[in-house]
């Protein structure tokens, strides 16, 4: 039987020819027919990386690569799917699965250029309330200079901000979200989430400054008569209650319609675009037809209010305002006369007297001036040049308006005026919101908004000069057109100051519906990406695929803004949450550009990390010198936010700039650290957990190490927590994965903060040697092994892998921390009350004093005091008679323990550790007949799990007779017991606690002469002339002493902490050294055995 397989060279593949592709046909022998009527296909890879591609058996070009394609796509495909990629899905939620792609089905959307896709709609964002309302205020307080100045940190905020943006837009696909997506991506969902908060509290905001414009055009300049609470000239509390009610009811208006359908609002938006321009165009043809009109009734160069409508000025003469004659003459009742009745009441005792029947200005008198001389007059622009700030009342600096005077109805300053102008050149976002309707979003974007900044700057800076130079200062500071009747910009226009209105009125609007939203679908992508769990509900959309619940949202948080009633108020809020925006996308491209990522290839080349910081700074500089306490409560937003998810442990991971920068950190630390050693007052035991696992569920067979190990960091330092899976790492891959996570989770229910490692290796004991070796990485090595003692040590022969990982540890110079009785150590929940209890024997750098003082610093600990033992020797009278071979060979000098004593309060003292002090007197007496039966059940039990281990027991049960003589004899009842007090002890360890012991009274205390123990009888070590016996006599004698004294003082710590003594250099006494351990620890509930690692690590210095 043979495998025939046909391939279908062909493109133009139909649908049917596509399900036949997927069908394996193993045909022996195909016929004529069959081959041309069948195409037969052995699929290897599909779309999705499913089987469907195939493999010429002809050509044969991809049969290499067979097993790769069975999950891999071929490129062909990929490129298909990105082809069909769409950005802006309608409805996210809705899984794609894309099987093919129907011709016939396809309807290619229209996409936009430059000019369309970008220019116009960031224009049209960029135009807006400001310019109309505000403009011409501001160049009569800030003057033309400053004027120029404001405009021009703005722009360049807005620049720097648009080339950082650029790069960013250009360096990949943004889909929904724009500057939110651009934040987040770039710098991690931390920072992303909130400044997405914020960015979309600025653009609900800016709804409400749309509105509040809108209103304040509709009321103050077209339709007067629609005040709700009487007239609103010159009242302002009038005014903003009827904005409060007429703002609400657009608000509303504008919500219906949003939800309605977008596609109202996309028609809206072409019809405020073309308003926008004319009213713009009928600006520059007004000034620039150099006509003079509007004259306005001043006082001292300060219109008065009404003066349009009370005190009128007769038509301009030869380019002059004419002032009416004084005369008592009724007619000129509603002129601006010296003799008006209303002028004479209002200046009544400050400003006129009468004398001899006479009356008499004190200083100077109403008269008529030009308000809107043109460009023909040079002196306008030079008396409009300074600033003329003025405070809440006052008609000039330092002086308070009079009678019908025109004073200031709000504090002007040059930084109110910027927090004031800056939403004017916010917008600049449009484009890159759109690039999914783009034809080359990559180079649309950048092109197109820098030129619709530097188009709407022009247009700015030149109003400002025209304004400057057309229009006189007292018209000027006419905010609300209380003076002259009007909106001041209305009445430069040509050929009629409706186009302005209308216009102005149209693309409010318009500005307000596209706030309205772009709002809701940004939130609803904040709340996609499940950053902040009480936004969720946010995400849902309607069958129409519309962001219902977060359009509600946006309404009720616009509804705020509007209720304040203030253009002026409003704009410093928006201004605030769209500067943190600007400043993290410049912050964003900083950070890339600077730390040059691989993925960081942006098309637009025109930036740089200098850039995008001076950016950043400027925005954060105007945040502050235009509003320090909106700043304040910005950051503060940003910090709750920021805090909030990285508490909740953001478990997003989309490539952020921050993670870049932790790595190049973490890389730049360690290089730091490797230039020289740890200094003593640096060092905190940087921890490397040696973790059992449980054969089965693979889950920690000790967890109560790992509360242990979270209890001393306290959440400090470094802690890894490793473990071995016994095997080859190919076959136990998936093990290997399992107990990586299961570590993980138990590292995060005791709250380790630290790494995991699971390893694979043919053997326990080589697979603790190579994590020891290998675990960190630079100055990041761990330098403190923690491990429990094996209690079961006996049975399962686990002293081995324990000793051989004790030779390791200190071969690598670590420091090493061994639990026993780690069953019953607390846990994090518990607090324990009583001692910690020191037994300070050998010094060997301090760790026994340190980590008592890291222990307490847990709560579980917190309430303990410490204890400190050392033991003082004490030389016994006839110690000279005792046998030779219980003798040192170095002969020592008797400790004085009074002494000692002070020394150690001094020293404790002075290493700022509150801690009680003892000293122990240990008389160097006789070895007891306790320890000599310890040492021969040690011995002999040893012996006979060696012979049966070995299966020589008849070949060495001679040797072991001679090797103890006599003594075996004495001891023979003894003797016989052994194996079952073996196994007992050995179930005792294994499934309870091990019981306090009693004093030494149930140890006799006897001679060493009545055992007749001759050192000739004794076999000799390889390099030692003296016997076995003796060195564990001597050992176990240290043991039991040791023992009697701390079970006698610390049988009721709640912790004993001794020196861990080193293992032996002979592989054949590493049995005893574990009994020795065993003898010395018996008794004690809880304990931690230590040895340093060879290096100081705590100090009496500062």
């Amino acid at each position: 039987m043979s495998l025939k397989v046909y391939i279908n060279d062909s493109e133009d593949d139909s649908e049917e020819e596509d399900d036949i592709k997927r069908k394996l046909v193993v045909n022996p022998s195909p016929s004529p027919d069959e081959e041309s009527n069948t195409r037969q296909y052995v699929a290897i890879a599909d779309i999705a990386g499913e089987p469907g591609d195939l493999v010429n058996e002809g050509e044969g070009n991809l049969a290499l690569y067979e097993d790769e394609l069975r999950q891999k796509p071929r490129i062909s495909q990929l490129l298909t799917k990105l082809a069909i990629y769409e950005p802006v899905p309608t409805n996210p939620n809705e899984a794609a699965t894309i099987a093919g792609v129907r011709k016939s089905n396809t309807k290619k959307k229209v996409k936009m250029g430059t000019v369309m896709g970008v220019y116009l709609p960031t224009l049209q964002n960029i135009l807006g309330v400001i310019l109309f309302l505000r403009m011409t205020w501001i160049v009569g307080n800030a003057g033309v200079i400053q004027s120029l100045i404001i405009i021009l940190l703005c722009c360049c905020c807005t620049m720097l901000t648009a080339i950082s943006m650029s790069a960013i837009a250009t360096n990949g696909v943004v889909p929904a979200g724009g500057a939110y997506f651009m934040i987040s991506r770039n710098l991690g969902p931390e920072f992303g989430g909130a400044v997405g908060v914020l960015f979309y509290l600025g653009t609900s905001f800016a709804v409400s400054l749309y509105v509040l414009g809108a209103i304040e055009l509709l009321l103050k300049y077209i339709a007067p008569a629609m005040s709700l609470f009487g007239d609103v000239t010159g009242n302002p509390v009038v005014l903003y209650n009827n904005m409060r009610v007429y703002g609400t009811i657009l608000l509303l208006l504008l919500t219906i319609i949003v939800f309605v359908g977008v596609r109202y609002v996309n028609y809206f938006a072409t019809c405020a675009l073309v308003c926008v321009l004319v009213a713009v165009v009928s600006i520059y043809a007004g000034i620039l037809s150099s006509q003079t009109h509007l004259c306005v009734c001043t006082m001292d160069g300060v219109a008065l209010k009404g003066a349009s409508e009370n005190f009128k000025c007769p038509k301009i003469s030869n380019g002059k305002c004419l002032t009416p004659l004084a005369s008592f003459d009724q007619s000129v009742n509603s002129t601006c006369s010296p003799d008006n009745y209303a002028l004479l009441e209002a200046f009544q005792n400050t400003r006129f007297v009468y004398e001899n029947d006479t009356l008499e200005w004190k200083s100077s008198q109403p008269e008529c001036s030009i308000g809107i001389p043109g460009l023909s007059r040079t002196s306008t622009i030079v008396d409009n040049a300074g600033s003329h700030y003025l405070e809440e009342g006052e008609v000039h600096p330092g002086q308070k308006g009079e009678g019908l005077q025109l004073s200031a109805q709000v504090t002007s300053s040059f930084f109110i005026l910027i927090s004031i102008f800056f939403p004017s050149v916010t917008g600049i976002m449009a484009g890159s919101n759109r690039s999914g309707d783009l034809k080359d979003a990559q180079k649309s974007i950048p092109i197109g908004t820098i030129a619709a900044i530097l188009s709407t700057s022009l247009i700015y800076l030149t109003c400002v000069l025209f304004f400057g130079g057309s229009v006189a200062g007292f018209a000027l500071r006419d905010q609300f057109g209380d003076a002259i009747g009007g909106l001041m910009v209305a009445e430069l226009a040509w050929p009629t100051k409706w186009l302005i209105l209308i216009g102005a009125l149209l693309s409010t609007v318009g500005a307000g519906l596209q706030s309205l939203t772009g709002a809701p679908r940004l939130l609803q992508a904040i709340a996609r990406d499940n950053l902040i769990p009480f936004l969720k509900v946010f995400g849902y959309s309607s069958a129409q695929g519309e962001p219902t619940f977060a359009l509600i949202m946006t309404a009720f948080v616009s509804e705020l803004g509007v209720l304040i009633a203030s253009v002026d108020a409003v704009a410093p809020i928006l201004s605030m949450f769209f500067l943190m925006c600007y400043m993290f996308v410049n912050v964003a491209c900083a950070l890339q550009s600077l730390l040059q990522a691989p993925n960081w290839r942006p098309r637009f080349k025109y930036y740089h990390w200098t850039l995008s910081t001076a950016g950043a700074a400027l925005c954060v500089a105007i945040m502050f010198i235009s509003s320090w306490y909106f700043s304040l409560v910005a950051l503060v937003i940003a910090v709750v936010i920021y805090q909030y998810i990285a508490y909740r442990g953001a478990e997003k991971e989309w490539g952020d700039g921050m993670r870049g920068l932790s790595l190049q950190a973490a890389r730049y630390s360690l290089l730091q650290l490797e230039e020289g050693p740890l200094h003593t007052k640096n060092w905190r035991p940087q921890l490397l957990v040696l973790c059992k696992l449980h054969p089965t569920d693979l889950k920690p067979s000790q967890p109560k190490l790992l509360c242990f190990a979270s209890q001393l960091k306290a959440g400090k330092g470094l802690t890894m927590v490793t473990s071995i899976v016994e095997g080859n790492y190919v076959s136990k891959v998936a093990e290997v994965k399992a107990a990586k996570e299961t570590l993980k989770r138990v590292c995060d229910e005791y709250k380790i903060q630290g790494f995991c490692k699971v390893l694979a290796a043919p053997d326990i004991t080589i697979g603790l040697a190579q994590n020891i070796q290998g675990s960190g990485l630079g100055g990041l090595v761990p330098n403190t092994v923690l491990l429990a003692w094996p209690d079961a040590w006996r049975k399962k022969r686990s002293w081995q892998t324990f000793i051989e990982t004790v030779r390791v540890v200190m071969a690598t110079e670590k420091a090493l921390i061994v639990t026993k009785g780690i069953n019953w150590f607390p846990s994090n929940n518990e607090k324990c009350r009583g001692n910690i209890d020191i037994w300070w024997v050998v010094h060997d750098g301090g760790l026994l004093m340190l980590l008592p003082f890291l222990l307490r610093q847990h709560k579980v600990w917190r309430q303990c005091h410490l204890r400190i033992f050392t033991v003082a020797r004490i030389l016994m009278i006839g110690m000279a008679s005792r046998p030779l071979y219980l003798n040192s060979e170095i002969t020592e000098m008797e400790d004085n323990s009074i002494q000692m004593k002070k020394d150690l309060k001094v020293f404790v003292y002075q290493l700022r550790i509150d801690a009680e002090v003892h000293v122990i007197e240990m008389p160097d007496c006789d070895i007891s007949g306790y320890t000599f039966e310890r040492t021969i059940l040690m011995e002999e039990r040893n012996k006979i799990l060696t012979d049966l281990r070995m299966g020589t027991n008849k070949k060495h049960h001679s040797n072991t007779d001679s090797c103890h003589g006599s003594t075996t004899t004495q001891f023979q009842s003894t003797h016989q017991t052994t194996p079952t007090q073996s196994d007992s002890e050995d179930e005792d360890e294994t499934t309870a606690r091990a019981p306090l012991l009693e004093p030494t009274a149930a140890k006799p205390h006897l001679s060493a002469a009545n055992y007749n123990i001759e050192v000739e009888q004794l076999p000799s070590s390889p390099t030692s002339q003296r016997s076995i016996h003796e060195e564990n006599v001597r050992r176990m004698n240290t043991s039991v002493k040791l023992n009697d004294l701390i079970v006698n003082r610390s049988h009721d710590a709640r912790l004993v902490l001794l020196n861990l003594p080193g293992p032996p250099r002979y592989l054949e006494y590493e049995e005893n050294y574990m009994e020795f351990l065993d003898v010395l620890t018996e008794g004690l509930e809880r304990v931690l055995m230590v040895r340093g690692g060879g290096h100081e690590v705590i100090t009496i210095y500062s």
